[in-house]
């Protein structure tokens, strides 16, 4: 296990350092969202204590955490961001391997914005403004995940390796798109109360290759109105690293809490982020659920601290509150979030999110 470690530490931060002047900052950020109602109500502190479906996009090596006779499990989850200008939506599943200890997971994720106007064509060749000419289009980013974990029992405590292999499609309505590609590599690591976990996500460096396609008419409109024509290019996104720690705690017979602090560390430059340095820029997250009798759970996290100033040029530490509910009857799992994004200039941007969870069990 620290021969591992320290081989992801050197791969992530050597790649970060030589790629951190070439890469683009926030490139494919929708992926670093996430998914799953319950990761979102914990402020996406999960990187070491999700084991279900919904590990595939959190931490592969998490998939393992689901036993083989668990058989099937099917995640589904729907949120609006900015307050219902976005629609972010996942589909997955995970199915245990013949072999022991070992399962596959499928995922496709996509964040939108639909109905957006498109003005290109708004005025006519004698200048004059007809509104009949707009129509609308979408910008969408798409996501599908092949994931593949395995458990190792050990002595002291279950230690757990997954990868993610994904494929990354992104359209902005009929003028742009791109393809990208990217691996994700995780691990667990149980000690009694405890799960420590590492994350190496876009680990290869995830590159998007960008298509243009404008006709004469709209390169002439981007000319006139001063703006850039675009070229064909390729966007990379740097390994992004991820320590956690989670830890578990038995207050009564039928009360439990689960505790977790992940520490992110981005390697494409400076960010605004709590710990903030050029190349690697550590933003911390903090999670906590409580649970009931395995069958209803409070959650509450906080993100995103970021130091801000107001008009008096004074500063202070902003933050992504959240909070949620879960409800567990039998093998179906309810869970909701309620998130905000902040709201500095009066207008809310919170976000309502859902997600289920079904298990099928095979047959004896």
């Amino acid at each position: 296990m620290k021969k591992l470690l320290t081989l992801l530490l050197v791969i992530v931060f050597w790649a970060g350092t030589q790629d951190a002047m070439n890469a683009q900052k926030y490139s494919n950020e929708f992926l670093t969202i996430g998914v799953g109602a319950r990761a979102h109500a914990m402020g996406t502190a999960v990187v070491a204590g999700q084991k279900d479906v919904y590990a595939t996009a959190w931490n592969p090596a998490g998939l393992a955490g689901l036993a083989p006779e668990e058989g099937l499990e099917i995640g589904a989850m729907h949120a609006e961001w900015f307050g219902g200008v976005g629609n972010y939506d996942y589909l997955g599943f995970t199915l245990p391997l013949s072999g022991k200890n070992q399962r596959l997971g499928f995922s496709i994720i996509r964040f939108g914005i639909d109905n957006i106007p498109n003005t290109l064509t708004l005025y006519e060749a004698d200048g004059t403004i007809n509104f009949e000419n707009i129509s609308e289009f979408s910008a969408a980013d798409y996501a599908f995940l092949g994931t593949y974990a395995r458990a190792f029992p050990k002595p002291k405590g279950e230690l757990r390796l997954g990868g993610n292999v994904k494929i990354v499609r992104r359209t902005i309505g009929q003028f742009a798109n791109s393809w990208g590609f990217g691996i994700d590599l995780g691990a667990q690591m149980d000690r009694g109360d405890w799960t420590f976990a590492l994350l190496a996500r876009d680990i290869t460096t995830t590159f998007n290759a960008w298509s243009f396609s404008f006709n004469d008419s709209e390169r002439e409109t981007l000319s006139l109105t001063g703006n850039e024509i675009p070229i064909n290019s390729v966007e990379t996104t740097n390994p992004t690293l991820i320590l956690a720690v989670n830890r578990k705690f038995n207050i009564t017979k039928d009360i439990g809490l689960t505790a977790e602090l992940d520490l992110i560390a981005t390697t494409d430059g400076k960010r605004n982020t709590l710990i903030s340095a050029d190349p690697v820029s550590i933003d911390p997250a903090f999670g906590l659920e409580a649970g009931y009798s395995d069958f209803i759970f409070l959650r509450a996290g906080v993100s995103q601290l970021q130091r801000i100033q107001d008009f008096d040029q004074v500063e202070r530490l902003n933050s992504r509150p959240s909070l949620g509910l879960g409800l567990k009857v039998g093998k179906l799992n309810v869970d909701y979030a309620y998130t905000d994004l902040g709201e500095d200039d009066g207008r809310s941007t919170y976000s309502h999110i859902v997600s289920v969870r079904l298990g099928l069990k095979p047959k004896q």
